[in-house]
């Protein structure tokens, strides 16, 4: 995206999977939303999570490491 941070309201609480998707949609040099990772006020979370307004997310590639 080439951000290294973003604000964005919201105004409802909204689902992890949903909010990943929209994002891979704005930015699509991203690639498929499923294969991205996320964290909710710095702990990992699944899609099916709930983001709130005033959370934190943060998104990242999956990584692999030795």
């Amino acid at each position: 995206m080439g951000l290294r941070r973003e604000t964005q309201a919201l105004e409802a609480p909204v689902q992890a999977g949903a909010w990943l998707d929209a994002l891979a949609a704005r930015c699509p040099a991203l690639g498929p939303s499923i294969r991205l990772k996320l964290a909710i006020n710095q702990e990992h979370a699944a899609r099916t999570a709930t983001i709130r307004p005033g959370d934190e997310v943060a998104v990242f590639e999956p990584v692999t490491g030795g």
